[in-house]
């Protein structure tokens, strides 16, 4: 387009404006990321409470995922990992479903438990070959196809769906229909199959830290709220004007829509609760995801996060994350009700339980409506002067976020002829 060495404006610290910084600074080319809040990451942030370290909601990272491979150090973060798989209470008890691929030690008790048939584990392995080969979406012929029609797709029996499909990929996506697409199935599902399901020992938070400490002193500005785009101009809400010639938007779909002046109405985003515990002691050891396999109450997950990084808790505590449903009900009436729900899978020491803090998120991810259709992903630039990024770009995930990230920076870089 030019080569004019262009002066950059993004808005928003989240993943995606902070992979965008990071690949203009690379490349040489300087820019200034506005944050509204006081910190970056976005919904990917952890804050130090009482020596507990709590994560915006309950998040964790997924090794396997493509982009992050690319982008991040991941010794540095020094990730803590689960077990592959969860525990499934059904019928009073727990239950395993393990990856025997990788902890061979869990097979036998995994063929004896009764969340699936034996040929449903068959069935696993097979869509786990298919996930990691690209071929899920060939299979059924449409990449726009609900996950719920994949699953069916491999006749899985209805105890598997109802007691492990459900629960957990309800958790992941955050919706209870299963009409995520299939692409997004299939990339989320090779990233579980490929690599460790984990959390940095810093907290979620640290992926974004890692990503600022290369940009060049000066490049992020905190509490820089954007209030409106004129032209290639931004006004903040301080009454300061600042001009450029290119403005990244780095946020969330709803914020992007308003900055560009849209009146669209706001599809309904995906909201997530996550309260957090500290317990004198796990009440599940291990470092597990603990799933719901009843399809009742207000409990969906369970997970001791102090189980899998000893860093979230000071010493001799444990910090328990508890996934609820109840959105409309205040903080004490949820935190009542999910104490009273996990007595009958363990007992009274929840009355033990310490009540941290409840995370109400209502845009933990974007409406699955304004994903693209993965077949066609749209260009950063939408102007001369204008260009979008944010995981909703591409495929409404971490990992989606830093390639969106990335790819308005090389859009940028390939427009003005920087090299």
């Amino acid at each position: 387009m030019t080569h004019t060495t262009p002066q950059v404006l993004i808005i928003g610290a989240g993943l995606a404006g902070l992979a965008c910084a990071r690949r203009l600074a690379n490349a040489g080319l300087g820019c200034k990321v506005l944050e509204a809040s006081d910190g970056i990451g976005g919904r990917v942030r952890t804050d130090c409470v009482e020596g507990f370290q709590l994560d915006r909601g309950f998040q964790v990272f997924l090794s396997g995922y493509p982009e992050a491979c690319k982008t991040l150090n991941y010794e540095a973060l020094n990730l803590m990992p689960f077990h592959p798989g969860a525990l499934i209470h059904h019928a009073g008890r727990f239950h395993m479903m393990s990856d025997p691929l990788r902890r061979p030690q869990d097979l036998p008790q995994m063929l004896l438990d009764p969340v699936g048939s034996l040929a449903d584990k068959f069935r696993m392995l097979r869509m786990r070959r298919d996930a990691l080969q690209q071929r899920l979406c060939a299979v059924m012929k449409d990449s726009r196809r609900p996950t719920r029609a994949v699953l069916q797709s491999y006749d899985f029996s209805d105890a598997m769906m109802r007691r492990f499909f459900q629960p957990f990929l309800s958790g992941v996506f955050l919706e209870a229909e299963l009409s995520t697409p299939c692409w997004i199935f299939e990339l989320v599902w090779a990233a579980f199959c490929r690599g460790a399901t984990a959390v940095p020992r810093d907290g979620m938070g640290a992926i974004a830290q890692q990503l600022a400490s290369s940009l060049p002193p000066g490049t992020l500005r905190l509490n820089h709220a954007v209030q409106q785009i004129q032209g290639s101009s931004v006004l903040l809400e301080s009454g300061e004007r600042l001009t450029a010639h290119v403005l990244v938007i780095a946020t969330d779909d709803e914020t992007a829509s308003r900055l560009q002046g849209e009146h669209i109405p706001s599809a309904s985003a995906r909201g997530s609760m996550t309260l957090y515990f500290d317990a004198p002691v796990a009440p599940q050891r291990g470092p597990w995801l603990m799933l719901n396999g009843e399809g009742d109450g207000v409990v969906r997950t369970v997970c001791v996060l102090s189980e899998a990084a000893p860093s979230y808790a000071p010493p001799g505590r444990a910090l328990i994350s508890v996934t609820a449903t109840g959105q409309d009900d205040t903080h004490e009436e949820v935190s009542g009700a999910v104490r009273l729900y996990l007595r009958s899978w363990f007992g009274s020491q929840v009355d033990e339980w310490r009540h941290l803090r409840t995370d109400r998120i209502h845009r933990a991810l974007p409406p699955i409506s304004v994903l693209p259709s993965g077949d066609h992903i749209a260009s950063p630039r939408v102007t001369e002067h204008l260009y979008l990024c944010g995981d909703y770009r591409e495929s409404g995930t971490l990992d989606g976020a830093l390639l969106s990230g990335r790819k308005a920076a090389e859009s940028i870089l390939s427009d003005y002829a920087v090299s």
